[in-house]
């Protein structure tokens, strides 16, 4: 498949994730619980729709354990990183747009944070005000798990891929249902990139540095792991 095949797939399938997953949040009123299906549900799509053409990446960090597991190159990497960025925002202009002719104020806008990121009304609707520590923990965690299972499930020496999407759609869901009350769950560099630029909440743009490097750091670890865990040859001597 074509690199430009691969970026367009890419674009496409994150700025859908941003659509149905953030949409969800800002429109939908349906709780915590709501948000997280409607992220797992959208990567079953997407894992179905587009996984041939690209792999159904629609996250930097999934992109990153991909290449250090020695599964991409640089070059494509970087490839899937301007896709999946510009999609996001393309997609969070899209919801802002939307929001803006409603007349709903924008707020935090799905935005991801961690302790005072979260006031009294959110605090009432059951967020936890945790510390850097404990958000950078949670999230490069969930990232490490999220991508162990992602890497097996499509492991093409040892997977059954049929049921590959669905995995690794119901793994994001529990993601969500762990860490919402959290970070508002981030685990995905370029669904914070995206919501952040246009939130009005004033520590967006100062706390997002957290949400690029954790999910980037736990990726990696995954990636290096998973070969570890699977190496043959000069493992078994």
């Amino acid at each position: 498949m074509k690199l430009c095949n691969k970026f367009a797939a890419e674009f496409f399938g994150t700025a859908v994730l941003v659509l149905g997953g953030c949409g969800t949040a800002l429109f939908g009123h349906v709780g915590f619980l709501g948000v997280a299906l409607a992220f797992g549900l959208t990567i079953v799509a997407a894992a179905y729709g587009i996984g041939h053409i690209s792999g159904a990446h629609l996250n930097p960090a999934v992109s990153l354990g991909v290449f250090v597991n020695g599964r991409m190159s640089a070059k494509e990497m970087l490839c899937y990183w301007c896709a999946q960025i510009l999609g996001a925002i393309a997609a969070a202009a899209i919801l802002f747009g939307i929001a803006k002719s409603a007349g709903m104020e924008i707020g935090t806008f799905a935005a991801n944070g961690y302790g005072d990121f979260f006031g009294e009304a959110d605090l009432a609707a059951g967020y936890l005000q945790t510390n850097v520590w404990g958000a950078f923990a949670i999230e490069a965690v969930l990232t490490f798990v999220f991508l162990m299972v992602i890497l097996g499930v499509t492991d093409s020496k040892h997977a059954n891929g049929a049921f590959g999407g669905l995995a690794i759609g119901l793994t994001l869901t529990l993601i969500h249902l762990i860490s919402i009350p959290l970070t508002n769950t981030s685990v995905n560099p370029a669904r914070s990139i995206s919501q952040a630029i246009f939130s009005e909440n004033a520590l967006a743009l100062p706390q997002l540095w957290l949400f690029i490097v954790a999910p980037l750091v736990g990726a990696a670890l995954a990636g290096l792991c998973y070969k570890c865990l699977t190496c043959e040859g000069s493992c078994k001597k």
